[in-house]
């Protein structure tokens, strides 16, 4: 596909470049959606749904807090017991160490609450944020958990109302992504770290506001320094996640790597990928690739 003026853009060459590369691996992706600088190209390999994006939902949750924060509701390193007080979690018991736990520490997965990843997470308890509010801290070391953005979304909820109602006139409509439904828990709060079904230009869509630093059409939707901290570029940076390559530094729902670029990334291969002034969005069933082929597109673009 050709660009505008009839020539092959930066956008085209990347997008057929990962295409190529895609399908010479067998990774069963969806969608790949491009963007460099100001040009855009597109390739779907299925039908392009709306699909789960999985825990790239997690930057929905910061984006959430940030444009809260923005508007004076909430201080995201206010302690959980502050933002309880008042509400239905005033009461609950919490686990040693879990006073000095902040929304930033749950929205970068630094409370040091052990709380393993369960397909039952949402329903073997009678309520998942009290559940995990009771659970002994480590400490501010890193603790990747779904439980960690339920919490949070329940503890910003306090002051913001229901979160995908909250972010429906201030994020959503202003993208152009209209009736977007959120799992929820038996409850009716939103899941949080997934449940969220996008196709992938509308995910690609929440890529380019992040990459223009919460502009959107020459509109503030979010403040800078909130998408920066969301690469560990704000003044907590990153947190110490691991050994394993790509996943050794984690900020605010992003993820440092491959080289200097970081992502979004979701289960089953849900990418949204920055590097330089590129923008790249993928959406997959496929798990175990993922990795290979985020490593793949980023030296395509820095090549």
């Amino acid at each position: 596909m050709l660009g505008q003026t009839g020539a092959v853009t930066r956008a085209d060459a990347l997008r057929d470049a990962i295409v190529a590369e895609a399908d010479a691996a067998g990774f069963r992706a969806h969608g790949v959606h491009v963007r460099v600088g100001d040009d855009v190209a597109a390739y779907d390999w299925s039908e392009p749904i709306r699909r789960d994006i999985h825990s790239a939902a997690k930057g929905l949750c910061v984006l959430a807090a940030a444009i809260a924060s923005d508007e004076g509701l909430v201080d995201l390193d206010a302690p959980v017991s502050d933002l309880a007080a008042g509400t239905d979690l005033a009461d609950a018991p919490l686990g040693g160490g879990v006073g000095g736990v902040t929304l930033r520490h749950l929205l970068s997965m630094s409370s040091g609450v052990d709380f393993p990843w369960s397909e039952t997470m949402m329903t073997d308890w009678p309520d998942l944020a009290r559940e995990f509010l009771s659970r002994p801290s480590r400490g501010r070391v890193f603790q990747y958990s779904n439980a960690s953005s339920y919490t949070a979304m329940r503890l910003l909820a306090t002051r913001t109302g229901d979160i995908a109602a909250f972010l429906e006139p201030r994020l959503l409509v202003p993208l152009g992504i209209s009736d977007v439904a959120w799992d929820r828990c038996p409850l009716g709060h939103v899941v949080a770290g997934g449940g969220v079904a996008l196709t992938t230009e509308e995910l690609a869509r929440l890529g380019l506001l992040i990459r223009d630093r919460g502009l959107w059409q020459g509109a503030r939707l979010v403040s800078p320094g909130w998408i920066d901290a969301m690469h560990g570029a704000g003044p907590a940076g990153w947190v110490a996640a691991g050994t394993s390559p790509g996943y050794e530094r984690y900020a605010l729902a992003g993820w440092d790597g491959p080289g200097d670029a970081w992502r979004l990334h979701g289960a089953y291969g849900q990418l949204v990928i920055f590097a330089a002034d590129a923008v790249v969005t993928v959406t997959a069933d496929d798990h175990f690739r993922a990795d290979a082929v985020t490593a793949s597109v980023v030296a395509l673009v820095t090549a």
